[in-house]
């Protein structure tokens, strides 16, 4: 089996994914770390099916505090975890006012003292509106990472994400996270992966044990 190098996955993915972006609808920073917050465990096609009513409902911290706890969580209850992420917002919103003069920090270090913002939630921020580069790891770069042979099956998020920017050039790393969501979402799925029509077949080890499983099976 061919060494998957960097440099070819990169171009691959390129060529692949040349317009790869965050498919969460947003017009600010604001929307952004709304639609991204909501986004933990939904897909992105449902997060903008809410927030299309939501962010003309809602357009600043001070509106989503107007209302009670309960009157967001009917907005948003088709959301996975709804509940928490009412309160998180609600809590963010407070936190914006109080600390930050209602506005979206730019830092990574202060997004996530943010309610319900994470690591990966903040790199996604900084990256996608303040142009700083940054790597998020969700489940797709994850699993991409892991089946391509990048990294470890055992590692965690945070690993994957110290792994491939050791691998990745800084100046890619945004542009790369957005193709690896896009592969993953798009082409190498959790389930059913297109790997009949991958320009990576050849380099891909969890493809090759897929086919060293089979061949053992037709034996026996």
């Amino acid at each position: 089996m061919k060494k998957l190098t960097t440099k070819r996955f990169l171009q691959t993915l390129s060529e692949m994914f040349p317009d790869a972006h965050c498919e969460l609808n947003h017009r600010n920073a604001f929307e952004l770390t709304i639609a991204v917050l909501l986004s933990a465990q939904c897909t992105d096609k449902k997060v903008n099916q809410v927030t299309e009513r939501l962010f003309e409902k809602y357009k600043t911290p001070e509106d989503y505090l107007a209302v009670s706890l309960e009157e967001l969580q009917e907005d948003i209850k088709q959301i996975g975890l709804y509940k928490n992420k009412a309160k998180h917002i609600q809590e963010l919103c407070r936190m914006l006012l109080e600390q930050y003069n209602g506005e979206i920090p730019d830092k990574h270090e202060e997004l996530v003292k943010l309610p319900g913002v994470g690591r990966k939630t903040a790199n996604v921020i900084v990256s996608t509106w303040f142009g700083v580069p940054a790597l998020a790891v969700d489940t797709h770069v994850e699993r991409i990472a892991k089946r391509l042979g990048f990294c470890e099956e055992t590692d965690t998020p945070l690993q994957v994400e110290k792994t491939l920017m050791k691998k990745i050039p800084k100046a890619e790393w945004t542009n790369s996270h957005h193709r690896l969501i896009f592969f993953g979402r798009y082409h190498c799925k959790a389930q059913n992966p297109q790997c009949a029509v991958c320009p990576l077949q050849d380099a891909c080890p969890a493809f090759q044990r897929g086919l060293k499983k089979t061949k053992k099976t037709a034996i026996n």
